[in-house]
């Protein structure tokens, strides 16, 4: 039986939402949808197990996971679908001034497998702006969308290269039991056509930049 990814109501649309008549897909077609999807992402402190950073729809339904390992030279995040099977893997360059991330097909760290690259627009800076470059982009003199924000109040915008068309959003979603369950939850809304799973995994990248920012 076909998985289906998302299986949620059309939610309220948001102001202003970006409005593609064609499916903007980076990692699949099947993760754009023709309505706004709203996901929460909850991430567990103090834990190595995997299962530790989940994405779920507005019913908690699981849509993802992640899979982290740690290397000497490159750190590895592997984005899950609800059976396990890898999305993307994201790698990143270690020790390098500017800090970049690699996202790959599936389980693959081919370069022919590349589907974009991440990185900050400046080395030091308070608040979040990274850069994000299709693989298709090969000169990088403009980005192909743009995160702008604070992670630290988990209030991040991806805007389409260097405009001000938005196609997702992310906001702090608080509950009394995160305080005492020792996790951070966050609401996102993807906007119409938009590949959702290419927007969880920058937020993935997002975790692992500001995580390292504050260890």
């Amino acid at each position: 039986m076909a998985q289906q990814p998302v299986n949620v109501p059309a939610p309220t649309p948001p102001p202003n939402p970006a409005m593609y008549s064609n499916p903007v897909s980076i990692i699949g077609p099947q993760y754009c949808l023709p309505y706004p999807v709203d996901l929460a992402v909850v991430r567990k402190f103090m834990t190595l197990a995997d299962g530790s950073f989940t994405v779920t729809d507005i019913n908690d339904n699981i849509m993802f996971k992640v899979k982290e390992k740690h290397f000497s030279l490159h750190d590895k995040r592997t984005l899950l679908d609800p059976a396990g099977n890898p999305v993307v893997t994201i790698t990143e360059k270690l020790f390098s001034a500017h800090e970049k991330h690699f996202v790959f097909r599936g389980a693959s760290t081919d370069a022919k497998d590349l589907l974009f690259t991440v990185g900050a627009s400046s080395v030091l800076q308070l608040k979040t702006a990274l850069n994000v470059f299709l693989a298709s982009n090969t000169k990088q003199e403009v980005c192909d969308f743009k995160v702008k924000g604070s992670w630290t109040e988990r209030s991040c915008v991806v805007y389409a290269g260097e405009s001000n068309t938005i196609v997702a959003q992310m906001h702090k979603k608080e509950t009394v039991g995160s305080y005492f369950l020792n996790k951070d939850r966050f609401a996102v809304t993807v906007y119409p056509n938009i590949d959702y799973a290419f927007i969880v995994a920058l937020i993935v990248i997002l975790d692992d930049i500001n995580g390292d920012n504050t260890a």
